[in-house]
């Protein structure tokens, strides 16, 4: 079990975690009767997120409870908002943008290098939980295009040899 994994009854790293969310959520000062509580689902489930990396259906659970809500609800907006996740990402989260500029200028290369260089698919994390792939549809970068996002990081007209440095940045820092 890696840290980022939860069970029904939160147990060492995973309680840690829990701790560390209720915490957070202690110091909203939230009246569990109040329907202002609803206000603050998003704020917490950013931090949640923050926390554990990704929103599984545990912390989905725990969350509304704590809110005294349907778990419905918070998945609904889970679901809503394409920030957030309920499957695991990598420490190194990498975003190729296929929309239309873009897709013109050879994303769809770009793509499958990075699929190549980390021996995984769009969707999918490397099993050291390093790095995780997506694509997305625009990052608002059309000038640049074709981009790529590592994290808060922007990597703009690149080509296909452009991959193997912008990677060795990141693989050094993990060595």
């Amino acid at each position: 079990m890696n840290t980022k994994e939860t069970s029904c009854t939160p147990q060492g790293a995973a309680k840690v975690m829990f701790d560390e969310l209720d915490k957070f959520i202690d110091t909203l000062g939230i009246d569990p009767k109040s329907e202002r509580r609803k206000g603050d689902l998003i704020r917490i489930l950013h931090q949640a997120q923050h926390i554990f990396g990704y929103l599984p259906e545990e912390v989905q659970v725990h969350v509304a409870k704590r809110l005294n809500v349907q778990h419905a609800e918070v998945s609904g907006v889970i679901s809503f908002y394409n920030f957030f996740t309920t499957e695991p990402k990598g420490k190194h989260k990498v975003a190729v943008c296929l929309g239309t500029a873009c897709f013109v200028k050879g994303a769809d290369k770009i793509l499958e290098e990075f699929e190549k260089e980390l021996g995984i698919k769009a969707g999918q994390v490397t099993e050291d939980m390093e790095y995780s792939i997506d694509v997305v549809r625009c990052i608002g970068a059309c000038g640049l295009a074709p981009v790529v996002t590592i994290g808060e990081k922007v990597y703009g007209r690149l080509n296909v040899a452009d991959v193997k440095t912008i990677l060795s940045q990141y693989k050094s820092e993990v060595k």
